[in-house]
């Protein structure tokens, strides 16, 4: 039925809302109105604009363009910019940016949000789906973090066809002794500390006082 149809439509544009942070909440109120009210209805109104004294105007006139076009072109803005949104802020999470850090540096201009939503949509086409995209930037943060690079949205796009290929750089633990690096001889079975002349001096004292340091 279209109005079932539509009126999943409609709560979704209202949740859509929400998540985007919409100030207007009568907006957000009239879609979830429009919702219950369709889906409490037996049977599809013909025309559409006979619901429009208990929906709206605007509301029936979507529920038109749905029947004619099988898609309201609003719902699709949404999902696209609630789409673009979500990359946005995983990009910025895996730079230890909160979601609310964001919002607040964005109010603040410390943040031109705009200046990300370009490559942010690029990557949601070339990726096909939100998931996608989120992975591919987790790639490509472990693997420039583990290395200490910057990174943007667009060195996802650099990287695309090598992604597979990132690999996080994995820490090495060394050992020390005293502040000097150490090594151990497989053929004398013995560790040796390197003085800061380069000289093997043969270890002697207790395992427990070897450090061992993560060498990134």
């Amino acid at each position: 039925m279209i109005n079932t149809e539509v009126a999943k439509i409609f709560q979704d544009m209202a949740e859509l809302l929400e998540i985007n942070g919409e100030k207007i909440i009568q907006r957000i109120n009239a879609y979830k109105k429009a919702a219950t009210y369709l889906s409490n209805l037996k049977e599809d109104i013909k025309p559409p604009y006979l619901v429009a004294r208990v929906i709206g105007e605007k509301n029936a006139k979507k529920i038109e363009e749905y029947v004619k076009h099988g898609k309201i072109k609003e719902y699709e803005e949404l999902k696209e910019e609630s789409a673009i949104r979500q990359v946005i802020a995983f990009f910025f999470a895996s730079k230890g940016v909160s979601l609310q850090e964001l919002k607040e540096n964005a109010k603040k201009r410390k943040i031109i949000y705009s200046r990300f939503t370009k490559p942010a949509k690029q990557l949601l086409e070339l990726a096909g789906s939100v998931n996608q995209a989120k992975e591919a930037i987790d790639k490509v943060a472990k693997w420039a973090n583990t290395r200490k690079l910057d990174y943007s949205i667009e060195t996802v796009f650099k990287k695309w066809l090598e992604l597979d290929r990132l690999k996080p750089k994995e820490a090495v633990k060394k050992a020390f002794y005293n502040g000097n690096p150490m090594v151990y001889s497989e053929l004398k079975k013995k560790w040796f500390v390197i003085n800061k002349y380069g000289e093997w001096l043969e270890f002697a004292d207790k395992l427990d006082k070897i450090e061992w340091k993560i060498i990134e």
